[in-house]
């Protein structure tokens, strides 16, 4: 079974033909047929088309009712008769290319709904869809082709480059955004930073953040994640750079190209990731470090100190993880009772 329609009407049907040429695959067999979407292998029906990759997905592969399925050329063999097999090198990839191809992101409706504000002396581009009750501050300029939903916000000053999206509720403060970037609903971007100096009193004393946010071409900001503006200086999201939903990024922040952070990750002011890093869930980072380019934080990881380039961190604190492993089964060894037996608790036998 495919996307329910109601939410997600689909493009289709479409030819083998087009569906292999877009996800650059080789048809193993010439077949007419055509496809009405996508699904996984174990939902699939005969007009939809899925994917596979990794063994441990084959036996799956072989119970699947799909019409056709993209698959690397080692798996052919198993795929079942009567279901097309498309060859690629990256099944995933390229199915996430067919899904985009059946599931396109929607094209502005250009026009402004009555109930926004927009601002005298606002530029608003060619083609932009402005949801219900949008506000556009002074001064700001909005690219040709983004939507607006309702409730968006976009302040004073701010810019947003062409084809991007603000989702319901979210907010652009303080902001120079590039080309192609997502807001997802509630996602705040912009916001005071948690800046502030305590005296002898106890008395917190906040200090002006008069930064900006940059955000590069192509940055996607999920749900209720936060982007505080620079103390003084810039924050910047590099280029492709990705956050999931409920990640907060501190105070002079900088990212390199292509950053994935994680839900619930946290990266504390001043602090600097090089490119391709990837944060995964609940890791912490404190102020003021740099990772490297290609560095990989686990998940619930505390980050405390440099991360040189293509390193992988684990633990609290983080540490390399090959170390954090080998020390893990160490302290393993030290609790373990007498006489080697296995704890109550142990149910794989083997070691961390």
């Amino acid at each position: 079974m495919g996307a329910d329609p109601r939410f997600f009407p689909a493009r289709g049907p479409l030819s083998l033909a087009a569906i292999a040429e877009a996800a650059g695959a080789h048809l193993a067999a010439e077949d007419g047929r055509s496809i009405a979407g996508v699904a996984p292998l174990a939902l699939a029906a005969a007009q939809d088309i899925a994917f596979c990759e990794g063994r441990r997905h084959l036996a799956a592969l072989r119970e699947t009712r799909a019409g056709a399925v993209l698959v690397a050329a080692e798996a052919v063999a198993e795929v079942p008769a009567g279901c097309a097999a498309l060859v690629v090198d990256a099944p995933q990839l390229a199915f996430a290319r067919v899904a985009a191809l059946f599931h396109p992101r929607p094209a502005p409706v250009p026009g402004i709904h009555p109930s926004a504000v927009i601002a005298a002396d606002a530029t608003i581009g060619e083609g932009c869809e402005i949801g219900p009750f949008v506000v556009v501050g002074a001064g700001a300029e909005i690219g040709p082709g983004c939507i607006l939903h309702p409730h968006a916000v976009v302040g004073p000053g701010c810019v947003l480059g062409a084809g991007s999206i603000l989702r319901t509720h979210a907010s652009l403060l303080h902001c120079i955004a590039g080309k192609g970037v997502v807001l997802h609903e509630g996602a705040r971007v912009g916001n005071e930073g948690f800046g502030f100096v305590t005296t002898k009193a106890g008395e917190h004393v906040t200090v002006p953040q008069v930064g900006r946010v940059l955000l590069g071409d192509g940055v996607e900001i999920g749900t209720n994640a936060c982007v505080d503006r620079g103390a003084g200086g810039d924050t910047v999201l590099g280029p492709g750079t990705r956050l999931d939903n409920l990640v907060q990024v501190g105070h002079n922040v900088k990212t390199g190209r292509g950053c994935v952070i994680v839900a619930h990750a946290g990266i504390a002011g001043s602090s600097e990731l090089g490119n391709y890093v990837v944060i995964a869930a609940q890791a912490g980072i404190t102020g003021h470090i740099t990772l490297g380019d290609g560095a990989r934080v686990g998940a619930q990881a505390g980050v405390m100190n440099h991360v040189p380039a293509g390193i992988d961190v684990v633990g609290s604190p983080a540490w390399p993880a090959r170390e954090t492993l080998k020390a893990f089964a160490w302290l393993r060894r030290q609790v373990a009772p007498p006489g080697g037996a296995k704890s109550a608790n142990d149910k794989t036998g083997g070691a961390a």
